[in-house]
């Protein structure tokens, strides 16, 4: 899958123009994409050049492209080419985007230059158990010469690698092969089937029938055991020992392999056989129940990229239909989806309406009904008929994609639990090592103890010593609970944000498309001259042709009325003070009523209306006929249907809730006094930060926001959460996100990080605890071999388990 837009099709990204670098997708062109002469340029200044087979640019100046070690590479050279310059057409396999030169946060190389390489390769890697073995990867990739930085992402299980040429390709896979892993790179591995049961677990299934036939000859013959149960110790220990091998070349020295390695060839020293043979039989099965564990917490995430279907039916300008691949699709084609499809890309339905079930995305049980001319999620299902749609999303960026790559940027951003144990784990395997060489040299030498009783007992260290379950404990909670959230509508960007949310005291919200929907409603018509329809008609008269979402409102009532609506003449804005026209021979005005034109004066009574509406929380206009005060029109931007309930929810857990808003105070009063909120009125943007700086001296606070102006606060905020439904900067600020634009979501993100973050003490503490007992236990004598590789494979599995009981995190409200 590519690094850049998780397309499932092999196919190439330029680089983007002024880092003069190429970019590489997949190795596994069969054909030359751009061969046939589409390949297009947006500046006349473009040069293209060819890749030779030795990594060497020609000279020629011929825009087609050609394969290079199975890839497919284009050099742009030039600084002027823009970001959206397109190489092929829309009929092609080949599609550009910028390339990615953000550095994940603990990626190896932190803040990549793009000008510190020239190529970016991408594969997707089989054969991943655990976080730890995609440490292992990149630490083996980035032994060769020319590469810049290898990072592996585990969730989606993605190898990024910044080199000097691509050409390296071959050298990146074989260094996979030897580490014990596999890229894939045709369409043909893309697709082959997974293994049988049988496959995956032969070596566990031979192995085992040995130690089987060993035990049975062992029983009529001690000799004829003891060799059975040496050759199968070596059997299954020869690949071991290989990998063992590679992985210290590579820079990782203390790895299982090597410990299981030292382990299993002392054991046969001893002549501790049987003994031996066990170890490796419970070290392979504790390495299939990791396997299994992982395949299990990556389930959601695959689930996910399912959604997006491989075909779609594209209607040609001629109206004939043609079935193209999902990833040819390009903004502006139409296309034809039949009751019970998936969209492959975001959409805007062209005709009529009609129902999708969004349930994948939105965790909503009950079909939505769409309008024409409104969007639809990548992935949702059609419900009731057959629809024509337009393509609105770039390839790589449709709902999807920007799930899976915020995903992807959250598994970057380790928590700081994570990262503790990280560092504890590079001295703890070492200071362990040691310690069982003492173990096994000072007894004997200093205390006249056996040599052969304390090497056993010094190997069943080395196996004790492996820091697998402790370094897998957190990972795999954060995995969970970050997998879990997600199928909520959660959207938390990395353990770091997921740890922080746990320590949550204080939550401060915007008003307006936070608590608010952001979609004002026209909700009072008062006629002093008892024409109702007369004063809306001519209001949204004034209002009409307005992108103001307050004269929408009118409008949109007006024609809910069946009313019969024209653009008013001599229609002009005043500045500050509302808006008017003429329509009917009468000149209609609409005006804020603290700032009516000189000389006119409300009643009264009409004061005392205005007032009214004005105290419970409604924004409102005078209408002004011919000079005369005739009605006022109220507005209303309304709550969400749950913020009440997640202000209750969160007052409950003992959190602190408080609206920051710019809204005038008694609006703000109405609207904090309908949910139980305290609020603090008529800020600015400088003044939201301002008060979550002072919140922020005393307690941990997250800002949770939809808009631009929100953003400073957020990100002053310990943690900042936007609406999914809000502004790119807002999103792209905050450490979280409510894709589902539920409030009610907060909650239940908060409570399943406490539940992470209890999970992660259950993990450490099963696994250091199991390792301290049997480190007692053997050190008297109690425990051997096997036991420490239940100590080890057992701790691994467990931990693991216990995370995955994440995934089925149950919020009571």
């Amino acid at each position: 899958m590519c690094a850049q837009c998780n397309n499932k099709k092999f196919h190439v990204h330029a680089a983007a123009a002024n880092t003069a670098s190429v970019v590489v997708e997949n190795n596994s062109h069969t054909e030359p994409c751009c061969a046939s002469g589409h390949c297009q340029t947006a500046s006349a200044s473009t040069t293209d050049h060819n890749v030779t087979t030795d990594g060497e640019l020609s000279g020629d100046d011929d825009p087609a492209s050609s394969p290079v070690h199975g890839f497919h590479v284009n050099k742009i050279t030039s600084a002027d080419v823009p970001s959206s310059s397109s190489c092929c057409s829309s009929s092609s396999d080949c599609h550009t985007h910028e390339t990615v030169t953000d550095a994940p946060t603990d990626a190896p190389t932190e803040a990549l230059s793009p000008s510190s390489y020239n190529a970016t390769l991408s594969w997707k890697v089989a054969g991943m158990d655990c976080p730890s073995c995609a440490r292992k990867l990149e630490k083996a990739i980035m032994t060769l010469d020319g590469v810049v930085s290898a990072k592996v992402m585990f969730a989606t299980e993605k190898l990024i690698v910044h080199c000097q040429s691509a050409t390296q390709s071959d050298a990146i896979i074989d260094k996979t092969q030897q580490t014990g892993f596999r890229l894939i790179t045709t369409q043909r591995d893309a697709d082959a089937p997974a293994p049988s049961f049988l496959q995956a677990n032969l070596a566990v299934i031979v192995i085992a029938v040995m130690m089987a036939l060993s035990a049975l000859l062992n029983q009529y013959s001690a000799e004829w055991g003891l060799m059975a149960f040496t050759a199968t110790t070596l059997l299954g220990l020869f690949p071991i020992v290989r990998k063992a091998i590679v992985m210290a070349k590579n820079g990782s020295p203390f790895s299982i392999e090597t410990l299981m390695s030292v382990a299993a060839i002392g054991a046969l020293y001893l002549g501790e056989t049987a003994e031996a043979a066990m170890v490796l039989l419970l070290f392979l099965i504790g390495e299939q129940l990791e396997g299994y564990a992982s395949a299990k917490a990556r389930s959601g995430v695959k689930a996910l990229m399912a959604l997006v279907p491989e075909d779609a039916k594209v209607i040609l300008p001629d109206g004939s239909q043609k079935t193209v691949a999902a990833s040819e699709l390009q903004p502006g084609d139409v296309i034809e989806v039949a009751p019970g499809g998936r969209l492959p890309a975001d959409v805007e339905l062209l005709e009529g309406n009609a129902s999708f079930d969004e349930s994948a995305l939105t965790g909503e049980s009950v079909p939505v009904e769409r309008l024409k001319g409104e969007q639809v999620m990548a992935g949702a299902l059609v419900a009731d008929k057959v629809v024509r749609l337009r393509i609105v999303s770039e390839q790589g960026d449709n709902a999807i994609d920007r799930i899976l790559h915020l995903i992807e940027d959250a598994e970057s951003r380790k928590a700081p639990l994570e990262r503790f144990v990280d560092r504890f784990s590079r001295w703890y395997t070492p200071a362990m090592i040691v310690l069982a060489a003492l173990v096994v040299v000072v007894p004997p030498l200093f205390f006249a103890q056996s040599w052969d009783e304390w090497l056993y007992k010094g190997l069943t260290l080395l196996l004790i010593a492996c820091p697998c379950a402790l370094v897998i404990s957190i990972p795999a909670a954060i995995t969970s609970g970050l997998a879990a959230a997600t199928r909520r509508g959660a959207l938390i960007k990395g353990g770091a944000a997921l740890e922080q949310l746990g320590h949550i005291e204080t939550v401060a919200f915007d008003k307006t498309g936070t608590l608010t929907e952001g979609k004002p409603a026209m909700t009072d018509l008062i006629s002093w001259d008892g024409d109702d329809d007369r004063l809306l008609r001519q209001a949204a008269a004034v209002e009409m042709g307005s992108a103001h979402p307050l004269a929408q409102a009118v409008v949109n009532a007006a024609q809910a009325r069946g009313l019969s609506v024209i653009e008013a003449a001599e229609r002009q804005a005043l500045a500050g003070r509302g808006i008017q026209g003429v329509i009917d021979g009468d000149t209609v005005m609409l005006v804020a009523a603290d700032r009516l034109p000189q000389g006119i004066e409300l009643t009264d009574a009409q004061s005392a209306q205005a007032f009214d509406l004005e105290g419970e929380g409604k924004t409102l206009v005078v209408a002004l006929r011919n000079a005369q005060p005739v009605g006022l029109i109220a507005w209303r931007d309304n709550l969400r249907p749950d913020s009440a309930k997640a202000i209750k929810a969160l007052n409950t857990m003992g959190i602190q809730t408080v609206m920051l808003t710019g809204d005038n105070p008694r609006a703000a009063a109405a609207i904090a006094r309908e949910i139980g909120i305290d609020f603090k009125a008529g800020l600015l943007p400088e003044d939201k930060v301002q008060q979550v700086e002072l919140a922020n001296q005393t307690r941990n606070v997250a800002m949770v926001g939809d808009g631009i102006n929100d953003a400073p606060a957020m990100k002053t905020a310990s943690i900042g959460i936007a609406m999914g439904g809000g502004t790119d900067v807002a999103l792209e600020t905050a450490d979280a996100a409510l894709t589902h634009n539920r409030v009610s979501e907060l909650p239940m993100m908060i409570a399943l990080s406490k539940a992470t973050l209890a999970n992660i003490r259950q993990n450490v503490a099963l696994a250091l605890g199991l390792k301290g007992l049997f480190l007692v236990t053997t050190l008297l004598g109690m425990t051997g071999l096997w036991v420490a590789v239940l100590a080890d494979s057992g701790a691994t599995a467990l931990v693991t388990l216990n995370a995955l009981r994440l995934l089925k995190f149950n919020y009571k409200e």
